[in-house]
């Protein structure tokens, strides 16, 4: 008899929508840690000023934006794969969030360009996004859905 109970469909939502979300997160840290010029003037500050903020970052903080991003992508992954371990990638992925953030609101000192409602706006909205990823994942486990 199989207990594991019927994959819903806003599984296969979430997990596709997420995966996607978190796929730019992806290619903004390769972008960033690959150092492309191209990518990095779209910030809208000189590329030189936007490297080295970039290198500002002590390496707590960007091991933390690595396990942040990959983490959230294997998370994502993991949902669609129906992994129990979803919940421990979404878990990583908001320590890692954490950790760049700590780094970018306390210790680096962030460009001008890369300050305002706009820029907390969207680093507000990765941290919930973050967490209601988990809490879904952790229900889904809960449900039997993840296994």
């Amino acid at each position: 008899m199989d207990t594991t109970a019927k994959t819903p469909v806003h599984l296969w939502i979430v997990g596709i929508v997420s995966l996607l979300w978190n796929a730019g997160g992806a290619y903004d840290y390769l972008m960033s840690m690959t150092r492309n010029e191209d990518y990095l003037a779209m910030a809208g500050i000189p590329v030189d000023e936007m490297l080295d903020w970039i290198d500002a970052f002590p390496v707590w903080a960007a091991a933390g934006w690595a396990l942040g991003v990959w983490g959230a992508v294997a998370g994502s992954a993991l949902l669609l794969m129906r992994n129990r371990h979803a919940v421990t990638a979404f878990a990583i992925s908001l320590v890692g969030i954490a950790l760049s953030s700590i780094a970018q609101y306390l210790v680096v000192d962030t460009p001008a360009a890369l300050q305002g409602a706009g820029h907390d706006f969207f680093a507000l909205l990765i941290i919930v996004v973050g967490i209601a990823l988990f809490f879904y994942a952790r229900a889904m486990r809960a449900k039997g859905v993840l296994r």
